[in-house]
C-alpha cells in the first residue's frame, strides 16, 4: 500500500479543502496521513479513519531563527513516516516541505500552487521586498528534476514557469479542489428581497470593500436587496479587515455580518446571488464553485482563476476588478431579472456537473501521482 502525505500549515486548510482527497485516496487503497498544526479541525480526522501528525509552524513568521525548529520537526515526521510521496499545499508547506524533502534525499513530491497571494500581488516596498525573498526561495524548493507543481489557472502556471521557478514539463494544470454536487445542490429561491452573498474570510483583497461601495450605490437607486458577509476577518493576513470597520458596516444598514457558518451547504439557498469581486485573483476560488453547484449565478472579477470558472453572460457575470461602479451594474441587472438569476444558476450547475466535482479533480490529482511515482521507478 503506498503512503501519501497531505501536509499544509494550517488543519482548517486540509478538512475544508482535502479532505476528500484523502478519502478519495482511501477508496484507492492508498494510506493517506495529514501534517498540519493543531486546531479545532485536527481531531476530525480520526473520524474519518485517517491518521493526523501534528506540525508547528507559524503562518506569519518569516526570521531563520524562528523558522528552524519547524524544519527540525517536519524533517523528524518525514523520516519517521517513510512515505511513498509528499503532497504539499498552502506556500509555507510548498516552501519548507520542498526543501526538508530534498535534504532527506525525498524524491517523489507534489507542490499544489493554490494561486499567488499577497506576496506576489500585494502591494507596498515591504512585500516588494518579501517578494524577491520568496522568489529565490521558490527555485530552491521546487527547482528538481522529480517534484511536480499543480496550479490552479493557467496564468499563476505561465508565471512560474517564467520565473524559472519550475520547468514547464514538471507542471500540470487542475481547476482547483472541485466540488461535491451531492452536498451542494440547488434549492429555490427564498422568498423577499435578493440577498447578495460574499463568502469567505473578510479580506480588502477579497473587494469587501468594493462590494459595500456598489451596495451604497444600489441604495441610492433604491434598489430592495440586502447585502450578507458570510465569513470572518484573517488576523493573521495583512489584508485582514478590522472588526470596528465590520461592525461600522452593519451600523450603517449597508451589509449584514453573518459571520463564519460549519455548513455552507445549508447557507447558499438563503441568498439570490453571490458576489466574488476579488481584487487580485486566485488559483480558483471554491466559492464560486460551490455556488455554482447550489444554482446560484456569481458575480466575480476579471482575474485568473475567476474568469476559467464563471462563463460570462452564461453563468454569471464577470466585470473589472476594483470597479465598484461595474459590480454595482452587474449586481443590480441580477436583482432585478429573476429569469436571468435562475437561467444563469442553472448553466453554472451544469458546468460543474461537467468539469469540477471532487470526482473530476481528485482523479485528475491521482494520476499526477503516478506519473510522479513512475517516472522515479
Amino acid at each position: 500500500m503506498n503512503k501519501v502525505i497531505l501536509a499544509a500549515n494550517t488543519d482548517w486548510y486540509l478538512y475544508n479543502f482535502r479532505l476528500s482527497l484523502a478519502r478519495y485516496l482511501q477508496e484507492a487503497g492508498y494510506e493517506a496521513v495529514l501534517v498540519s498544526p493543531a486546531g479545532k479541525y485536527s481531531p476530525e480526522f480520526p473520524k474519518y479513519g485517517l491518521r493526523w501528525v501534528e506540525w508547528v509552524v507559524g503562518r506569519q513568521t518569516m526570521s531563520p531563527w524562528e523558522e528552524v525548529p519547524s524544519f527540525i520537526q517536519l524533517a523528524r515526521i518525514y523520516r519517521q513516516e517513510k512515505a511513498d510521496l509528499i503532497h504539499h499545499h498552502t506556500i509555507k508547506s510548498v516552501l519548507y516541505g520542498s526543501l526538508t524533502a530534498r535534504g532527506l534525499r525525498e524524491e517523489n513530491v507534489v507542490n499544489s500552487i493554490t494561486g499567488r497571494g499577497y506576496v506576489f500581488l500585494g502591494r507596498g516596498a515591504r512585500v516588494r521586498l518579501l517578494r524577491n525573498f520568496v522568489k529565490n526561495f521558490y527555485r530552491k524548493a521546487l527547482n528538481h528534476p522529480n517534484f511536480a507543481a499543480i496550479f490552479e489557472n493557467d496564468a499563476d502556471r505561465q508565471y512560474f514557469i517564467d520565473q524559472r521557478f519550475i520547468a514547464p514539463q514538471r507542471t500540470w494544470l487542475i481547476p482547483g479542489v472541485g466540488v461535491d454536487p451531492q452536498r451542494f445542490q440547488p434549492f429555490p429561491e427564498p422568498e423577499g428581497a435578493p440577498v447578495i452573498f460574499l463568502v469567505g474570510r473578510l479580506l480588502w483583497d477579497k473587494g469587501v470593500g468594493v462590494l459595500v461601495e456598489a451596495a451604497r450605490i444600489l441604495q441610492a437607486r433604491k434598489r430592495s436587496f440586502r447585502v450578507a458577509l458570510v465569513g470572518e476577518p484573517d488576523p493573521g493576513n495583512p489584508s485582514s479587515i478590522e472588526t470596528n470597520i465590520l461592525q461600522a458596516w452593519v451600523k450603517e444598514g449597508i451589509v449584514e455580518w453573518w459571520g463564519w457558518r460549519p455548513d455552507m451547504s445549508t447557507v447558499y439557498p438563503q441568498c439570490h446571488i453571490v458576489a466574488a469581486p476579488t481584487m487580485y485573483g486566485e488559483g480558483v476560488p471554491t466559492v464560486v464553485l460551490e455556488a455554482s453547484a447550489c444554482g446560484r449565478p456569481v458575480v466575480t472579477t476579471d482575474m485568473p482563476g475567476c474568469r476559467d470558472v464563471v462563463i460570462h453572460q452564461a453563468s454569471g457575470l464577470i466585470v473589472p476588478p476594483e470597479d465598484a461602479e461595474a459590480l454595482a451594474e452587474a449586481l443590480d441587472r441580477l436583482i432585478r431579472d429573476k429569469e436571468l438569476r435562475l437561467k444563469m444558476g442553472a448553466e453554472g450547475r451544469r458546468l460543474v456537473l461537467d468539469r469540477f466535482t471532487t470526482r473530476h479533480i481528485n482523479a485528475a490529482t491521482l494520476e499526477v501521482y503516478h506519473q510522479v511515482l513512475n517516472k522515479h521507478a
